[in-house]
């Protein structure tokens, strides 16, 4: 027969307080709710991966142009190949660099209209040209004691050319006006008189493409008139500046 406690013992069990009426804890029926006990939270550390360039080189490199910053991409990729993804207007500077500059040497376009060099023997085999570009940094790695990207990245700054000269017809004659280069044209630009350099220093010679463009992005790191780029820019916006 059960007990009927004492008034005192009903008015702490409804209250919350005291030992249950019944052997399992019920709620109280009046007053604020208990509160539980918080698990201890487990701090999960973050693992910050790393991914470099051809699984060797480090792309974390600034740039210090502040033009060209949004059209030099270095994204951490092992790979670069975007295998036509980017193939939209404007969108070649969401691809990688080193991957810009292999499809520069897989078609180096004509100088003018000298076509000697660039016409028919170009093919579309992308591992070839990518195997080059990687053989030409590990070249640059070996003798300037620095990262390849950082080399890139500097020679195209330093041959990135600012101005150029147009021709329009104006009445019978054609006149010419300086106007003021599109970063990413200058990068482009500058990617293609890297590949043409390249092919220029190897064609007919017994020196290796990779040497070839090693010594091309080296002249350029360091500002240097041997770099078939820097003597095209220093050319073209000293033509500029005379058609102003």
């Amino acid at each position: 027969m059960e007990r009927r406690g004492t008034r005192m013992e009903e008015e702490e069990r409804d209250a919350g307080r005291g030992p249950p009426r019944y052997g399992k804890s019920m709620p109280p029926r009046y007053g604020a709710p208990r509160k539980r006990a918080q698990k201890p939270v487990r701090k999960r550390e973050k693992h910050v991966f790393t991914v470099k360039l051809f699984n060797r080189w480090d792309t974390n490199v600034p740039v210090n142009d502040p033009s060209l910053r949004g059209y030099i991409n270095l994204d951490p990729k092992m790979l670069p190949r975007s295998a036509g993804t980017q193939r939209g207007r404007f969108h070649k500077s969401r691809m990688h660099i080193t991957e810009r500059l292999a499809l520069k040497m897989s078609v180096s376009g004509h100088t003018g209209k000298k076509h000697k060099l660039t016409s028919g023997k170009f093919g579309g085999n992308y591992s070839n040209v990518i195997g080059v570009v990687e053989k030409a940094l590990e070249i640059i790695e070996k003798k300037e004691n620095k990262n390849p990207i950082e080399v890139l990245v500097k020679a195209i700054e330093n041959a990135a050319l600012r101005e150029e000269v147009i021709s329009y017809q104006l009445g019978s004659i054609m006149a010419r006006e300086s106007v003021i280069t599109a970063p990413q044209r200058r990068v482009d630009k500058t990617l293609r008189f890297f590949a043409q350099s390249a092919y220029r220093r190897s064609f007919n010679k017994k020196k290796p493409l990779a040497d070839a463009l090693a010594e091309e992005l080296m002249a350029a790191y360091k500002n240097s008139a041997d770099s078939f780029a820097i003597k095209e820019k220093e050319r073209i916006e000293r033509e500029a500046s005379g058609a102003r």
